[in-house]
């Protein structure tokens, strides 16, 4: 894979990855009901840093790893490839779940406080760090210059663009609602971009 159709890759499976419902989304979705918009904006902002941090822990720790030792780069991507099918099995048996979302009584804006929530709960996740680890194994072993300038920004505008999203979009009542309506063909969509890219990941690694 080109390192130009690697980097869309990635993108394309972290913006899949950022829109599936998890503990990030639903935290999101709860500061925006409970405190206010731009509360729920300023969590956004904190889901795109912590994304940045784990781009660049991906860039500059993996990368090295993966040079200094093709056979690791090789069983890291069929592990990669074996935790997207694993996700991609949870979000379709998880389809048809309700999601639920917690609210408190609404109180003053604290715009730091959101934000500093939001990029806890994305560094807390372990499954995110593996999650941007299995993608970027998507990458070639000699990844140009640019792609490493290009990819943080990158991954900056897909986090905070989606959850920015999610945090205008549920501090109102109906939209919510037709979420959860479509739930189970949103999960399920998910769910098969990310056995595709599992599936990509391994079959590359056998031909390797």
């Amino acid at each position: 894979m080109s390192p130009l159709l690697a980097v869309l890759a990635i993108a394309g499976a972290i913006a899949v990855g950022a829109a599936s419902p998890g503990p990030s989304f639903v935290m999101v979705m709860r500061t925006a009901l409970a405190r206010s918009r731009r509360d729920g904006i300023a969590a956004a902002f904190g889901m795109g840093v912590g994304g940045v941090i784990f781009c660049s822990l991906a860039l500059l720790g993996m990368r090295a790893i993966f040079s200094a030792a093709p056979m690791l780069y090789l069983g890291f991507k069929l592990a990669g490839g074996a935790y997207l099918l694993y996700l991609a099995a949870r979000m379709w048996m998880g389809a048809k779940q309700p999601l639920v979302a917690a609210t408190d009584e609404a109180g003053r804006s604290q715009l730091r406080r959101s934000f500093l929530l939001g990029l806890a709960t994305q560094l807390s996740n372990p499954k995110t760090l593996v999650f941007y680890g299995s993608v970027f194994a998507l990458l070639p072993a000699a990844l140009p210059l640019w792609a490493t300038f290009v990819l943080p920004p990158v991954i900056m505008t897909i986090e905070t663009g989606w959850y920015t999203i999610v945090a205008s979009v549920f501090s109102l009542a109906r939209p919510r609602a037709a979420y959860l309506r479509w739930k189970a063909w949103v999960d399920r969509s998910a769910g098969a971009v990310m056995a595709a890219l599992g599936l990509k990941l391994i079959f590359s690694s056998t031909r390797a």
